[in-house]
């Protein structure tokens, strides 16, 4: 036993259930309904626990101060820097390379590419935010498929998985990691057991749960996964654009003649868009609204089924046929149009807007053909769908186009682009950045915080990034849910609430072995992360985890170290991590598809992590 018998008894007793603990259980359970539900975005959800804790002060123990501290926390400006970090390595186009460089061999076999997948992918997510370095893989690994004449669907779940399992090498691996580490260190003074962690705390472990998850993934995992979108997928088949789409012709006389895309979009209705003008052999895709129009220009559109029997009666113009625009699409994909996945990232200014094709071509430069929302093909209608992170859709654009639009934080382009424009020359200094960070931490010169922001520096004054690009790389949406859960952990643990959540844990569990426990708050850690943020799910359970322990006079390093792990690998569903969202729509996955692959690998870590936790440290 690591603590004494009188701290046991303390522990066991119940505490008295006050009005201060109801109150923060009641914002708990706000807190949770918003995240399940999704009826505000995330950082929006973390302001208002920020307005709900300090509004109720005399019971949560938040001044104002207390409130806003999580902005000026440790965790969360580490986090910060280490975004923008991953985001200067990420413009010397070093991940994808390595990607390109490990698939090389791969050829037509699965396994081999799998192989490549998980090494390309976990040690790199050791040291990078493992959300960027998804981002920028799912167009590599999507070749690689395509190439070797695979279906993507089989490689794009093993990607998003690898990545969390690479998160847990590190303490810098995932942003989960450093604010499980601040949390430890404030639990500190209560339990001697706990402190920040290092670099490497837990890096023997994340190897073997590495290992684990990588024999599992190559060996096991693609047995499990369908193969919903073929190989070199044909894109108009499978998002049945060919129901929707019809060539109209410019007849002579028409009010059109000398109008723009802009007046023929007006006159024709909200529901048809221009999503190409043909001119004898000319082609325009996306036409900008000003694009003037002749007698006889074809205008292939894009709508739904109404609006396309509509279209007959429509003055000025006259269908020349529906099966023509298939073809006329088809040749823009060879003519400089080509068809591509754009997937809606974490931090979009699109998530939460309505689709507007109209309005998405002037801002993009790009056409919308189709749209998989949740997994979901969304056959007919799909003007004034609202979008959400990892929606897919599927456009047509200039090849220029597609590349700009693969270095904008707003969408990921599923597919490489045709011509990188990478700062490759900055690779070597980037990496050398990199690497001092890591170092300077890691000898405990100065504090993870200190280097990285450093680092950040080093990064901008060498080149590897623009100043401007500064505030690009960082993921609002997370630093904003940071500063909005610390404040609600501190709430937890000033009104004994989580002490009160460990005594009905002990109550429970308390007559199991210790090892038991342990693993029943892994599985338990996992399954809550699945409907709540990682982030928020490690500051929820880590203080009770720590307390239910040293109830049960275990050591509370072990169940914290628990928690942690299990808080970053959220197989179950493609909404737990964001990482699997980015894979939802090019996978063209269902939501049980990640269910029957990651279920088994999570049972699988849960024992593999529990066991390590026990040699590693004792439990």
């Amino acid at each position: 036993m690591r603590h004494s018998l009188a701290l046991t008894r303390e522990a066991t007793t119940r505490p008295e259930l006050t009005t201060d603990i109801l109150v923060v259980l009641g914002v708990v359970v706000l807190a949770l309904v918003l995240f399940v539900t999704e009826r505000l975005p995330i950082d929006v959800t973390a302001i208002l626990l920020i307005v709900v804790l300090v509004v109720l002060e005399p019971w949560t123990t938040v001044d104002p101060t207390t409130g806003i501290s999580g902005f000026a926390n440790e965790a969360t400006i580490t986090v910060l820097a280490m975004l923008i970090l991953s985001g200067g390595i990420s413009r010397t186009g070093l991940v994808q390379e390595l990607g390109r460089r490990m698939a090389a061999f791969a050829g037509t076999s699965v396994r081999k590419q799998l192989f490549a997948t998980v090494v390309a992918t976990s040690p790199v997510s050791g040291f990078l935010n493992n959300t960027p370095v998804v981002a920028l893989l799912v167009p590599v690994v999507t070749d690689v498929a395509n190439r070797g004449n695979t279906s993507p669907s089989k490689l794009l779940i093993p990607l998003s998985y690898a990545s969390q399992v690479g998160g847990m090498l590190t303490l810098i691996g995932t942003s989960t990691n450093i604010l499980a580490s601040d949390v430890s260190a404030r639990l500190g003074s209560q339990y001697p057991e706990l402190h920040r962690f290092s670099m490497f705390e837990f890096t023997q472990l994340g190897v073997l749960v590495v290992l684990t998850g990588g024999l599992y993934l190559i060996f096991v995992g693609h047995y499990l996964l369908p193969e919903r979108v073929p190989p070199r997928a044909d894109y108009l088949e499978e998002y049945e654009v060919g129901n929707y789409v019809a060539d109209v012709a410019v007849v002579p006389g028409s009010p059109l003649v000398g109008a723009t895309v802009g007046d023929a979009t007006d006159a024709l209705g909200p529901e048809i868009d221009v999503v190409q003008v043909v001119r004898d052999e000319d082609r325009s895709v996306a036409p900008r609204r000003e694009t003037h129009l002749d007698e006889g220009d074809v205008l292939v559109v894009r709508t739904d089924r109404d609006a396309l029997t509509a279209l007959e009666d429509a003055v000025g113009v006259e269908p020349v046929g529906r099966a023509a625009a298939v073809d006329d699409l088809s040749a823009g994909t060879e003519e400089g149009g080509p068809l591509a996945e754009l997937v809606v990232s974490l931090d979009s200014r699109l998530v939460g807007e309505r689709l507007d094709p109209e309005r998405f071509r002037e801002q993009f430069g790009a056409a919308v053909l189709g749209l998989r929302s949740h997994g979901t093909l969304v056959a007919d209608r799909i003007v004034g769908k609202r979008l959400a992170v990892g929606d897919t859709l599927l456009v047509q654009a200039p090849p220029e186009t597609l590349d700009r639009l693969s270095r904008r934080d707003d969408v990921i382009v599923a597919r490489e682009p045709s011509r990188p424009e990478y700062r490759a020359d900055k690779a070597p200094v980037a990496v050398a950045i990199m690497v001092g960070v890591v170092a300077v931490a890691a000898l405990e010169i100065y504090p993870i915080l200190i280097a990285a922001l450093a680092g950040v520096v080093a990064m901008v004054v060498a080149g590897v990034l623009e100043p401007n690009e500064l505030y690009d790389a960082v993921e609002w949406d997370i630093i904003f849910l940071l500063a909005g859960v610390i404040p609600l952990g501190i709430a937890l643990e000033r009104t004994g609430a989580a002490a009160y959540l460990a005594w009905l844990v002990v109550s429970t569990a308390g007559s199991l072995p210790p090892l038991v426990v342990l693993w029943l708050f892994y599985i338990f850690t996992g399954l809550v992360t699945e409907v709540i943020s990682n982030n928020a799910s490690v500051v929820l359970l880590l203080p009770v985890a720590a307390a239910a322990a040293a109830g049960i006079g275990a050591n509370p390093f072990a169940f914290v170290l628990a928690v942690t792990f299990a808080a970053s690998t959220a197989f179950l569903g493609p909404i737990g991590y964001q990482t699997n969202l980015f894979v939802y729509g090019p996978g063209g996955y269902r939501f049980g598809d990640y269910f029957r692959v990651g279920a088994p690998l999570q049972v699988l870590l849960s024992v593999v992590t529990v066991l390590g936790i026990a040699l590693f440290w004792g439990v």
